[in-house]
């Protein structure tokens, strides 16, 4: 049986490359693995070694701890910054692809682009009351 810390490990690099929509074949290429080791790895029937989770890190433009974030507590988290969105987030929906691709954006841009995000909607809210 697994060791908890490895199934986490596993689920966050599934979830990022989700994010990412990047496919297994295409995080393996990244990192020299085969899709099917990436399989492995996100169902922890192997451990990801330090070396190896640094790359997958790197690929995926994460730190290392990324991976060791507790779910429940992220989740809750999500949950109360998500419970007064008046919609749902679905895979389907735009406001999805909108988060995958701010997710996808290199990290000094993405928050210059979310400072600016931040300030329009501000603007906005003055300018509609």
């Amino acid at each position: 049986m697994p060791h908890p810390v490895d199934v986490q490990v596993g689920r966050r690099i599934r979830h990022r490359r989700w994010l990412a929509e990047m496919s297994q074949q295409e995080l393996g290429d990244s990192v020299g693995v085969t899709y099917q080791q990436i399989q492995k790895y996100e169902i922890a029937v192997n451990r990801v070694s330090a070396s190896r989770l640094w790359e997958i890190a790197e690929v995926q433009s994460v730190l290392v701890s990324y991976y060791y974030v507790d779910s429940n507590r992220e989740d809750e988290f999500v949950q109360k910054l998500t419970q007064n969105i008046p919609f749902k987030l679905d895979k389907h929906s735009e406001s999805l692809k909108l988060i995958r691709m701010y997710f996808a954006i290199p990290n000094p841009h993405r928050s210059n682009f979310f400072h600016l995000i931040l300030a329009t909607s501000q603007k906005s809210k003055t300018l509609h009351r």
